[in-house]
């Protein structure tokens, strides 16, 4: 039983870091801007908030940073692009302002520094970007939108990239304090305000990918519910006797149901911890190839999911331990 909880947990655990991987390589970029409120312009009845269909613009920005709790307001490109025939994300974005990287300046780019490492770019290499070279100023960490590495510049550079049929748009990322109001930002700017978790929610396909992930995890923790469930529920039917004899030496009932318990935690403690080691030795390894996230959130949070409704299956057969007549029972084991 303990293997079966060991495998269990070893796929709920690697499920969870690679869908953790896979999100932040969504949603990465506009998760480390800073930006706690996104505005968009309001797209057609029906349509859903987009960052390649939003068309914010210079006008809107000012008209939104002079809103009552807005603190900074960034005006930012989204477009994507190539950049040496590698398909990168662009995002433009107004020198000294709190969304742009050190470095970004007239043709001066900041790359995404797994793209970097992978080209073989350093600073100061030119990068021919739809065949307009740029000078790469510095790198930046962990800057993924929608799958792609990012490329940061100017935005006055950015405006002058050819229109992918459609794929690019404009967004103001807003910081603000405790007194700004989303839903008036809304209503006078005509354009949508959101918070963070609508701002990732709009990237791409984030939210079915997500989704998707995130089911697969919680039918695996039910199976997990099940299994231990039905693995302790024959377990005690096997040992009807032994149960029935210790009830006729006096066993209490609470002592039968927390020894069936303890020894169902023992299980899916040793079964689960093995699990989540294991997969987090395999997650740090899977990182050098593919999104894989190893934090105490992909490890140790499932894990405790897979304990807690592995002692919710296994108190299924607390019935039959509470129910055991020493008579009845031991009578049909004579």
């Amino acid at each position: 039983m303990a293997v079966v909880i060991f495998l269990i947990t070893l796929l709920v655990v690697l499920l969870s870091g690679l869908a953790a991987g896979l999100g932040n390589q969504s949603i990465a970029a506009v998760k480390n801007l800073g930006a706690d409120h996104m505005a968009f312009s309001r797209p057609a009845s029906g349509d859903k908030i987009s960052y390649t269909a939003s068309t914010a613009t210079p006008a809107e920005q000012k008209k939104l940073a002079g809103r009552p709790g807005v603190d900074d307001a960034a005006l930012i490109g989204v477009a994507m692009t190539k950049a040496d025939h590698t398909s990168v994300s662009a995002f433009g974005v107004d020198p000294g302002g709190f969304a742009a990287p050190d470095g970004v300046h007239g043709r001066s780019i900041v790359v995404d520094a797994d793209l970097a490492a992978d080209q073989g770019w350093s600073d100061g290499d030119r990068v021919a970007i739809n065949g307009t070279k740029f000078t790469v100023a510095g790198t930046k960490d962990d800057s993924y939108f929608n799958h792609q590495s990012v490329i940061w510049m100017d935005r006055s550079a950015w405006t002058k990239l050819p229109s992918a049929a459609g794929a690019d748009g404009t967004v103001v990322a807003l910081r603000t304090s405790g007194s700004f109001d989303a839903g008036a930002a809304s209503a006078t700017s005509g354009m949508d305000v959101v918070g963070h978790k609508d701002a990732v929610n709009a990237v791409g396909s984030y939210t079915s990918e997500n989704g998707s992930l995130t089911l697969m995890q919680v039918i695996l923790m039910a199976v997990s519910a099940l299994v231990v469930g039905a693995f302790f529920t024959i377990w005690t039917i096997q040992r009807s006797g032994d149960l029935a004899v210790l009830k006729a030496m006096g066993a209490a009932t609470k002592y039968l149901l927390k020894d069936a318990l303890g020894q169902a935690l023992l299980v899916l403690v040793i079964g689960g911890g093995l699990g989540a080691l294991f997969a987090g030795g395999l997650g740090l390894l899977a990182a050098q190839v593919v999104p894989f996230i190893v934090t105490p959130m992909t490890t140790l949070v499932p894990l405790a999911v897979v304990v807690v409704l592995g002692m919710l299956g296994a108190s299924a057969a607390l019935h039959r331990i509470s129910t055991v007549d020493p008579l009845t029972a031991l009578g049909a084991t004579r």
